[in-house]
């Protein structure tokens, strides 16, 4: 069997080569979110990467109940539906390692982190990253970060166990691009901002490069580290509640000038939502090649569904007898009755400051109430309740003005699918604007 490159792969290549071209990594579930990059992938022919992450699907089902297999069904589908072509969908693993299991001791957290990369390979995902970087129960302080070269080591063996996984069923499955590093915001976004967000140094990665070369070279990983594209770093890029740290390419200078050193390396930036359209391009300039992308997205999607809100007021609250949605006081009621996905993110003086975070927050933690059966069932009659008839012009105009144009223009159909699609759509363009060299 001829062995196809993987396309991602391609694409760093030719970043190195000094052209400055990235991809958007989509971290997000969100079934409208994920149609809407497909839609927009679509349209410039472009490869799209879809990621999930350990928290959120594993071998067991993750907080979403999806395990591997199902995610990547679950994505399939929606590409059949949208006429995506599958030879440009790329699904990736993020934060794969001990990180759900961190309470248990090293030695079984590492276990079922194993086989979570192994479930991840096995199901077809081609991007890998391994994240070593948690403590595990016996591990010592948790005040203390991790040493360099066990984190190496056990990201290593989880490295192994995708091998051994791909050398089994050799016909079936691509060989995966893997990313490292130790520097990395954790799984769901920071608790909080910090006026203090520290920058990578340089020796960390040349650090983490060698030690974990080495560490792949001692258990026979020769051909793997090969396929290591990557570094996670902290270029100094974050958001909290109400504030977004931007990107300072001055502050990352030596980081840039580190990995230009290297011939095959690039970095993977997390937490860029809210970046500034020309802070996210000079970042892809600057060698932080794999943008990872997710609140801002869900964020735009929740934008445009409360639009859709004020939109269906308008139109049928003089009408006693409309079944609205309330979809806002559905939200609120199903957050308050399970305050599980914020309790821990959100701090204020009062009720009413932390009723503003649930429902406005940039960290966005209303994104894990959508699959909620009566929050559901809410948008669902939203959805239904703006089907009828043609949305007035007037309305859109003033609740999704950047719809107005595609509208009148004959680009989209004025149904509320496409409204929504359109205001992820106008977070996606930013990403291509930054990721295709400011060439759109």
């Amino acid at each position: 069997m001829i062995a196809v490159e993987n396309k991602i792969l391609s694409l760093i290549k030719e970043h190195k080569t000094g052209v400055p071209v990235g991809i958007a990594s989509i971290c997000s579930a969100n079934e409208y979110v994920i149609k809407a990059a497909m839609m927009n992938a679509k349209k410039l022919s472009k490869i799209l990467l879809i990621e999930s992450t350990s928290n959120q699907v594993d071998q067991f089902g993750g907080y979403t109940g999806m395990t591997p297999a199902n995610f990547k069904d679950f994505v399939f589908q929606i590409a059949e539906d949208a006429g995506f072509p599958v030879s440009n969908l790329y699904l990736g693993g993020d934060h794969l390692g001990p990180n759900v299991w961190t309470n248990e001791p090293a030695e079984t957290a590492m276990e079922k982190a194993r086989e979570q990369v192994k479930a991840y390979v096995s199901a077809g995902y081609s991007k890998i990253h391994l994240d070593a970087t948690m403590k595990c129960a016996d591990d010592g302080d948790r005040n203390i970060p991790l040493d360099a070269r066990t984190i190496s080591e056990r990201a290593a063996i989880l490295c192994k166990a995708a091998e051994d996984e791909i050398k089994n069923r050799r016909d079936e499955l691509e060989q995966p691009v893997y990313i490292i590093g130790s520097d990395v915001p954790p799984p769901g976004g920071a608790k909080e901002a910090s006026n203090s967000i520290r920058i990578t140094m340089p020796d960390e990665v040349e650090g983490t490069l060698s030690l974990t070369h080495k560490a792949f070279s001692d258990i026979g990983l020769e051909d793997a580290w090969d396929r290591v594209i990557g570094v996670v770093v902290q270029p100094g890029v974050e958001f909290g509640d109400e504030e977004i740290f931007d990107y300072k390419r001055d502050k990352a200078l030596r980081l840039k000038k580190i990995i230009e050193s290297q011939s095959r390396f690039v970095y993977e930036a997390h937490s860029t939502d809210f970046q500034l359209k020309k802070s996210l391009k000079n970042m892809v300039e600057d060698h932080f090649a794999i943008l990872k992308v997710g609140p801002w997205l869900t964020y735009a999607f929740r934008e445009a569904t409360y639009a859709l809100e004020r939109i269906e007021k308008e139109l049928l609250a003089i009408n006693r007898n409309s079944n609205l949605s309330n979809l806002t006081n559905v939200l609120e009621s199903r957050m308050k009755a399970n305050p599980k996905h914020w309790e821990k993110y959100y701090h204020g003086n009062n009720e009413d400051e932390l009723r503003f975070k649930r429902k406005y927050s940039l960290s966005d933690r209303i994104r894990y109430y959508w699959n909620d059966k009566e929050v559901k069932n809410s948008l669902n009659r939203l959805l239904n309740n703006l089907s009828y008839k043609e949305i007035p012009l007037a309305l859109i105009s003033q609740y999704l003005p950047e719809s107005i144009e595609p509208i009148r223009s004959g680009e989209i159909k004025n149904i509320p699918e496409n409204l929504i699609t359109k205001r992820i759509s106008e977070v996606l363009d930013k990403y291509n604007y930054a990721t295709m060299g400011g060439n759109l």
